[in-house]
């Protein structure tokens, strides 16, 4: 996974999804960075952010993403500018 953040500047972080887990009303998704710093970093997901996730799964464009088998045999090749 890569990350940016405007208060990171050009800054690119990469890291790894290592839980995903129910916690009350919220799915908690834990990641570990591991360049250019070793972070634990920590989100949490509400109904309303997962019915959006659900809902931009359903676009042609994210499905066909997913079902494309053997790209998830291969290295991804990085986004460019995002």
């Amino acid at each position: 996974m890569l990350m940016r953040s405007t208060g990171l500047g050009k800054a690119e972080l990469v890291a790894e999804l290592t839980e995903l887990k129910r916690q009350g009303d919220y799915l908690i998704m834990e990641m570990q960075t591991s360049q250019p710093v070793r972070w634990k970093i920590r989100g949490a997901l509400s109904r309303k952010d997962m019915k959006m996730v659900l809902k931009a799964m359903l676009k042609l464009s994210i499905l066909s993403f997913l079902v494309n088998v053997r790209a998830w045999f291969r290295e991804p090749l990085h986004p460019g500018d995002y």
